[in-house]
């Protein structure tokens, strides 16, 4: 199979499983067999991961389920990966203000708010794989 091909067949699972609904979290082999694709969701948690050992009996569970529940609550994008950004840099949610548009700036105290219920149940009590 050619790599054209294959990454077409790894497009089109991502836009079917988005549009059934489901999470795509992209995860195909490349032409070779040998290399792993990831998406960001993979990327994220693999950087999240780290700040989390010694802290929490399953890091992977709890970063996993900030990706899932926490940031993905969060509509706007700007913010989003702001939040993104302060979790995989420091372990906790975190927004400077540096990293969103001045306009935005003003929705981060909200952001955290919305964020604060499903961060507290990712961190004591996450679904584990």
């Amino acid at each position: 199979m050619t790599k054209v091909k294959s990454h077409a067949i790894a497009v089109l699972a991502v836009v079917v499983a988005g549009l059934a609904g489901q999470p795509a979290q992209a995860q195909f082999w490349d032409s070779s067999g040998l290399r792993k694709l990831t998406d960001r969701r993979v990327e994220f948690v693999r950087q999240c991961v780290p700040h989390m050992v010694g802290r929490w009996a399953h890091p992977d569970s709890v970063c996993t389920c900030l990706h899932d529940h926490a940031v993905a609550s969060v509509e706007d994008q700007d913010l989003r990966e702001a939040l993104m950004r302060g979790i995989s840099e420091r372990g906790v949610p975190s927004i400077e203000k540096e990293w969103v548009p001045p306009a935005k700036q003003q929705l981060i105290s909200a952001t955290f708010s919305q964020i604060a219920k499903p961060t507290l149940q990712c961190m004591y009590d996450p679904v584990l794989d």
